[in-house]
């Protein structure tokens, strides 16, 4: 229950993640008044293809929507804003759901972000090097559109395909949920699909890849409509969703973002004047946003367009409007961290022992290390145990989906001691890679003197603290945690007409919290970590070549 002045002006920032729909209510500075929290159903039918249901998707983000509203006079609630996961949507003609599977399940009509099934239609892509693939780091991720639309031709085409009338990236199709307003974001279209703010959509592509059908009618299936982010759409909420939703008919909806440009939204313009910080003079194109949660995101803008081998961009106003972004990515963090501490032999161990002492089992294990560690730094303890972190393939910089995780220095113990150091040092392979991201974006041209951490592992101080520790920056957390639902509402607000750009908004919402400072004692440590790090992939590469020779 939302307790709230009557006065004060309100925005809705609904944020659909991997594995749950999140809902906040948010007021004009920015504090979060209320949070609300619905799991949504994931399907894995086949290794590699991930499932989801736009039906069930918008069921929860109505259901977390009217969580958040309860209590306030909904004339207060000025703008909602979306943000999702660039998962794929498949509608007909009636806008009802078709199915993205053999089995014919209409209900699975997303394709989701992670899927890697488009793994051989994103080889094909690459091998045709067309121009665009300049603005996509050089390489095609099947976690893009154009791979999985061509798989969806070649492997469904009569249950799916040519009965399709509208693809979505799911951002956009919660907005259009909203308001039955077609016009895409153009931060889906630019990032996701090889749309061009200045150009357009380019012809030659989509034909090049056998999907000239696309340009039928202007391109009316995947967007011939667009806007910049936080633009107001249409008349606003209709009335149907409206009820739905639990809100007046006619409030404002912004033109949507992906979740981790939402969390770019919710951290990048807060004011750290008088922190003591040496960046705290410089532009905001010194700063880098990662958003950490099952995957994690580093977004960095800069003011003229960057190419980064790698790297995703440059991407003019796709998150904030007058700037180039540049995206980098790792695949697999949180879901990373999960995979490894419970596939481990002592992680029942482990639960028992946390639930015992009433804490989560990362919290668990980061005292644990502390215990372990005695006199010597933490980091040490990971001095013989090195990780390659890409279980589900590198997206950036080396862009390689058929890289394969890595462990050097295993051993036959399998005590709760060996789970937390393996957990250590997966935890600094994450940040290593981060570190691998950074070097790639300043050799192209980006001055990033700070990072601006939010997301789920941002709560998790042994992530943080090594993110700083190993890139040698000062980590800076926002004031609100939730800073990807603040994103959201940053649209909300900015569509509402209550301020005039997003830019203000940011300003004005955005606040910091804890700095975290990097330990100049570790610099050396973690340069020779680094080291051994980019060694593992020089080996991977040459066992692979060895087994084919």
């Amino acid at each position: 229950m939302s307790s709230a002045s009557t006065s004060t002006k309100y925005y809705v920032g609904i944020d659909v993640g991997t594995a749950s729909v999140r809902a906040a209510l948010v007021d004009q500075e920015g504090v979060v008044v209320a949070v609300a929290e619905e799991a949504i159903q994931i399907w894995e039918p086949r290794p590699d293809h991930y499932e989801q249901s736009s039906t069930d998707i918008w069921a929860r983000c109505c259901i977390a929507c009217q969580k958040v509203t309860q209590g306030v006079d909904v004339r207060q609630i000025r703008g909602i804003g979306f943000d999702a996961t660039c998962s794929l949507v498949v509608l007909d003609k009636d806008f009802q759901p078709l199915a993205v599977n053999a089995q014919g399940d209409n209900l699975r009509n997303i394709i989701m972000w992670m899927d890697h099934r488009a793994f051989e239609q994103a080889n094909e892509i690459n091998q045709r090097s067309h121009r665009l693939l300049q603005y996509v780091g050089g390489v095609m991720s099947p976690e893009m559109q154009p791979p999985k639309l061509m798989w969806l031709k070649q492997n469904l085409p009569e249950t799916c395909w040519y009965k399709a009338a509208h693809f979505f990236d799911l951002p956009d199709f919660l907005s259009w949920k909203a308001t039955e307003c077609l016009t895409r974001s153009l931060c889906t279209l630019i990032c996701k699909w090889t749309y061009s703010s200045e150009t357009g959509w380019d012809d030659s592509f989509w034909e090049s890849i056998g999907l000239k059908d696309l340009l039928e009618d202007g391109y009316s299936k995947i967007g011939s409509q667009v806007c910049p982010p936080g633009t107001p759409l249409g008349t606003g909420l209709t009335k149907e969703a409206a009820q739905q939703l639990g809100l007046h008919e006619g409030t404002a909806v912004a033109a949507s973002l992906i979740d981790a440009h939402a969390g770019g939204l919710g951290v990048l313009g807060a004011d750290i004047q008088g922190r003591g910080l040496t960046c705290q003079d410089r532009p905001i194109t010194s700063r880098m946003a990662l958003i950490c949660g099952t995957s994690s995101c580093h977004m960095a803008i800069s003011e003229k367009p960057l190419f980064v081998p790698g790297v995703w961009g440059p991407y003019f106003s796709a998150m904030v409007p007058g700037f180039w972004l540049n995206e980098g990515g790792q695949s697999a963090t949180g879901r990373l961290l999960d995979f490894i501490v419970r596939g481990h032999t002592a992680f029942p161990e482990l639960q028992r022992r946390a639930e015992h002492s009433g804490e989560n089992v990362y919290t668990f294990l980061n005292r644990r290390l502390e215990e372990i560690r005695g006199s010597v730094p933490m980091s040490s303890l990971a001095a013989d145990l090195h990780v390659w972190p890409d279980f589900h393939g590198n997206r950036s910089p080396l862009a390689d989906p058929s890289l394969k995780g890595m462990v050097v220095g295993l051993t036959l113990s399998q005590s709760l001691e060996d789970l937390a150091r393996l957990y250590l040092a997966t935890v600094q392979a994450v940040a290593l890679g981060t570190r691998h991201i950074l070097e790639a974006m300043r050799a192209a041209g980006h001055h990033i003197d700070a990072l601006f951490m939010c997301g789920g592992l941002s709560k998790n101080q042994l992530f943080v603290q090594t993110h700083a520790d190993v890139t040698g920056l000062p980590v800076i957390l926002s004031h609100e945690v939730e800073s990807v639902l603040v994103g959201a509402a940053i649209l909300g607000a900015c569509a509402s007409g209550d301020f005039t750009s997003i830019q203000e908004v940011m300003e004005g919402m955005t606040k910091v919290g804890k700095v975290v400072e990097p330990d100049a004692d570790q610099q050396s440590f973690y340069d020779r970590k680094f080291r051994v790090f980019l060694r593992l992939a020089e080996q991977q590469r040459e066992c692979r070549a060895l087994m084919r020779d």
